[in-house]
């Protein structure tokens, strides 16, 4: 009996170590790499892409992209809206609840949105919002946040008032902007709300840790509406802005996702990876701007003759490997409402015809070759397709203009906080992706108003005045018109000088489930499987 009673618990104990170690109960870590350090976790002062894609991990807004990068519901359930297109009516699903297990609520999401507007939030990109009723008065301290067109009717039911009808605005709704902050845990915490330990999130992972340019890890939140469906149980983000670095660590098996790598490493990691290598066409501008508060880039003959040197085919083919598209406009093409964009009147000539022109304008300007001597500083943010870049953009001008040109560049936190704060500068590298598929997204970029991405401060009151005629126009079409006279005239100017159309590179792991390349470069990770 006791031999007996001594082998039924060895098989007891076996089972379990079988058990345990059994692949199907292991547990499911995605290593993504993130491409650099995120600059904020706080929703309200977010700006670029690799903060979206931890912020879009930890928080859920009223409305998502799915995988295929479409809008479907996300915390809101379902939604109404009033004939006359200016009223939108939420209903957020019952039991959609912040990680520590309070429920999610409207006055949650009335909160957000007013801590958005707040003057004395000073969020960088509170303009996204601005379709909703009164957000630009009070975010300009003409008007108190409650005034802001939110309400909640009643604990599980918002109701938004527009200042016009917006057709994309449930695409602005699932803009990390647009991600909701727990209103308790923000008036109890302050600042310290995005803390690990500290931070309350209604998404399907949760903050666990985040050690400063090493890594962030995230962990699969039990109290997510959909937390059956979310099959990863970690995630650890890397924030790895060292291209070569991030590819050895992909060879290596040390990370499942790296976005961005070195566009000349194309054919030999698809010669080696094959279909794991993924160039995907994107709603994205690179493009340089010119600081037009200084001389002699206030100068349009100036501005005009060093965007027309550049030779965008050399950029796109030598440098990106064919992976970025030659551009002389600032809204890429593929956007359905807009149709083709309006290029600049260059665009067609060959490229020694443009620097032929390009030479005649400069000299008309007083600079360059037999002229003011012209010395020119371009920033770029770290990574070695921005340097290569750079460095052929410098060559082009000192060939062509005999130009002084040297290079500064910073990591890429640095670099966009510079140029957003108003740093002074000749000319620097920037890029804009999509926040939703409408020219205006790229078009506002050089609005008067726009103090946060405005960088080389470009006024002109016509282009402002068509930018607004263009938001009271209700008509399609007539609308269309309108933004396609304004990118003519910003186009002319030419206060940034669009170089290419982007495509995002990724390295995708075979064994990660469920990616599918989008537009709009979204890819939230409880979508995402691993198989072994």
């Amino acid at each position: 009996m006791a031999s007996r009673l001594l082998n039924f618990r060895a098989a007891l104990v076996l089972g379990a170590v079988l058990l345990g170690s059994s692949p199907a109960l292991a547990e499911a870590v995605l290593h993504r790499g993130n491409a650099g350090e995120p600059q904020t976790l706080d929703q309200a002062h977010t700006s670029i892409n690799i903060e979206e894609f931890i912020l879009k991990d930890l928080y859920e807004g009223l409305t998502i992209y799915d995988a295929a990068g479409k809008i479907i519901p996300g915390a809101a359930e379902t939604w109404d809206l009033s004939d006359d297109g200016l009223t939108y009516t939420f209903k957020l699903r019952a039991d959609a609840k912040w990680s520590d297990g309070s429920p999610v609520t409207a006055e949650d999401f009335v909160f957000s949105y007013q801590r958005v507007e707040d003057p004395k939030t000073a969020a960088g990109y509170a303009n996204i919002l601005y379709p909703i009723k009164n957000a630009e008065k009070v975010n300009k301290g003409e008007m108190k946040p409650e005034e802001l067109g939110i309400k909640a009717i009643d604990e599980k039911t918002v109701e938004i008032t527009l200042e016009r009808p917006t057709p994309f605005f449930l695409e602005l709704l699932a803009h990390q902007t647009a991600l909701p902050v727990s209103k308790a845990s923000v008036e109890k915490n302050g600042t310290d709300f995005v803390k690990p330990g500290v931070m309350v999130s209604n998404g399907a992972f949760k903050l666990v840790s985040h050690v400063p340019n090493d890594n962030l890890v995230v962990e699969k939140n039990p109290n997510y509406w959909d937390a059956a469906n979310v099959k990863l149980d970690k995630v650890v983000f890397y924030p790895i802005d060292d291209q070569a670095a991030s590819v050895r660590r992909f060879e290596a098996k040390e990370m499942d996702l790296v976005y961005n790598f070195s566009a000349d490493q194309i054919d030999r990691l698809r010669g080696a990876y094959g279909d794991q290598v993924h160039v995907a066409p994107a709603l994205a501008t690179y493009y340089y701007v010119f600081d037009t508060r200084q001389e002699p880039y206030s100068d349009v003959r100036v501005r005009r003759a060093l965007s027309m040197a550049v030779d965008r085919d050399f950029l796109a083919k030598e440098i990106y490997s064919g992976a970025q598209i030659p551009a002389y406009s600032m809204v890429p093409p593929g956007i359905d409402t807009y149709g083709d964009p309006s290029k600049a009147d260059f665009a067609d000539m060959s490229q020694l015809d443009r620097e032929d022109k390009a030479i005649e304008l400069m000299k008309e300007a007083g600079y360059g070759d037999g002229g003011k001597p012209l010395k020119i500083e371009i920033r770029y943010n770290t990574n070695p397709n921005h340097e290569r870049v750079a460095t052929a953009v410098a060559d082009m001008w000192k060939n062509t203009f005999k130009a002084d040109v040297s290079l500064v560049n910073l990591d890429v936190s640095s670099h966009y906080a510079y140029l957003q704060e108003g740093g002074k500068f000749n000319v620097a590298r920037a890029g804009w992706s999509a926040d939703y598929a409408d020219a205006e997204n790229f078009l506002a970029l050089n609005l008067s108003s726009n103090k946060t991405f405005n960088y080389g401060h470009y006024e002109n009151p016509e282009y402002d005045a068509l930018m607004q005629k263009s938001y009271d126009e209700r008509d399609p079409v007539a609308r269309s018109k309108v933004m396609h006279e304004a990118e003519a005239m910003l186009m002319r100017d030419q206060p940034v000088a669009p170089f290419m159309t982007s495509a995002d590179l990724w390295l995708v792991s075979g064994r990660v489930k469920g990616w599918s390349d989008n537009a709009a470069n979204q890819h939230l990770s409880r979508f995402l499987s691993l198989s072994e």
